[in-house]
């Protein structure tokens, strides 16, 4: 049996790593599946999900020139749901920021709600904070210091 790209195979596991799990294929040859590919959540250890000598559903990802198979488990598992937008329909969409928000970063920017801001306007407007910021730490940081290039006498 040749193994290609989105078969998807039952494998035994037979080896664990702090990077993955090798899995037997039914003909003899051996894939890895990379931590990354083993759950939809996050995977810190391996061990935590699988066993060595169990049976695992595995997709075929890859399948290069010197033999070597990438596999997946968690893209044989259902997708979680997305929540709902707001207008109740699937696919869900980031939270709307409060408006607040963002009326605060137009009167920063010198406008009251008088259409988007150019980029180039948002620049500007980014190196000036930038710039204050800096300046105010320089001087916290020279205040305790003792000020710019004083000498401490032992």
């Amino acid at each position: 049996m040749s193994i290609e790209v989105d078969d998807v195979v039952e494998g035994k596991v037979t080896g664990i790593t702090k990077f993955g799990a090798f899995i037997e294929l039914p003909d003899g040859k051996v894939g890895l599946v990379h931590i990354s590919e083993v759950a939809d959540v996050y995977v810190n250890d391996v061990k935590d999900f699988l066993k060595e000598g169990q049976m695992v559903k595995v997709k075929v990802l890859t399948v290069d020139d010197r033999g070597k198979i990438g596999l997946s488990i968690k893209r044989l598992q259902p997708k979680p749901e997305m929540p709902a937008n707001r207008m109740g329909a699937p696919g869900g969409t980031f939270p709307r920021p409060p408006r607040r928000a963002m009326n605060d970063f137009h009167r920063s920017a010198g406008r009251f709600n008088s259409g988007p801001v150019s980029f180039e306007d948002k620049l500007s407007k980014f190196l000036k904070d930038s710039d204050e910021r800096l300046t105010d730490l320089r001087k916290k940081t020279d205040s305790k210091r003792g000020g710019r290039g004083a000498r401490r006498s032992n």
